[in-house]
Parts: structure tokens; sequence; C-alpha cells
């Protein structure tokens, strides 16, 4: 039996415009909990990211973020609410239910990072998985 544990698990996320990225991601919904030395840290509840000084276009444009929430339709309207594609030249999708069981909106950070904001769909059943 192992005895490895884990407390948690953090990606970096690369900021084109380290000071506009800190701004966004707060008006996204996560609270800056500290920064030094190029690394911002991001939290809401339990989940969390460090926003780096750093920016390198091919890792940008290929990370993807996804974030579990459990009310999809709540983080949507604040998205809109908040104006994000239009105060900060983001994309954002419409909220669409996927065929793999998820309800998200997918938002492209300033950076070009690709984050899925989804909750699990209610009442889906799932097909052609595997049974436990």
């Amino acid at each position: 039996m192992s005895t490895l544990r884990a407390t948690e698990i953090k990606a970096f996320v690369p900021a084109k415009d380290f000071a506009m990225s800190q701004r966004f991601y707060a008006d996204l919904g996560f609270e800056k909990r500290s920064e030094g030395g190029g690394v911002a840290y991001f939290q809401v509840d339990g989940c969390a990211f460090l926003l780096q000084d750093f920016y390198d276009p091919a890792l940008a444009q290929n990370l993807a973020m996804h974030l579990l929430v459990p009310d999809v339709n709540a983080w949507f309207a604040h998205v809109q609410a908040q104006d994000m594609a239009g105060r900060y030249g983001v994309r954002v999708t419409p909220l669409t239910a996927q065929p793999w069981g998820i309800t998200e909106f997918v938002v492209i950070d300033p950076a070009g990072v690709c984050w899925h904001i989804g909750q699990n769909t209610p009442g889906f059943q799932p097909v052609g998985r595997l049974t436990d």
C-alpha cells in the first residue's frame, strides 16, 4: 500500500499582459490570494491556478483548463454581466450541453488560454461507458 499523498495540483497559466490578465481573472470570478516573483495565485473555492508573467504563443494557444462548477448558468450570467468579451476582447461561446455530459461555455483568455467552464448535465445518461 502506498503512502504517497498529495494536497493540491495547480497549473501555471501564461499571461501576455500580466496586469491585464490579473484584472481579467478577478473580473471572471477568481480571487487573487498572493503575488510575487512574477506569479499571482488565483483561487475560487477549492480551485486554484498560478498566473505567470510569462508568455509563449504556442503554450498559451494550446493550453486548456476545465473548471467544473455547481451552477454553470450563474457563471455564464456573471461573464455576460461583466461584459468580459467586450471589455477584454476575448471570445465567449454560447452555453452548450455537450454530448459527453457536461453543459459548458468556453472563454478564451487575453493570452489565448482556453477555459471550459461547465457543470455535469443534470439527468445525463452515459452511453457506451463501462460500468463499475
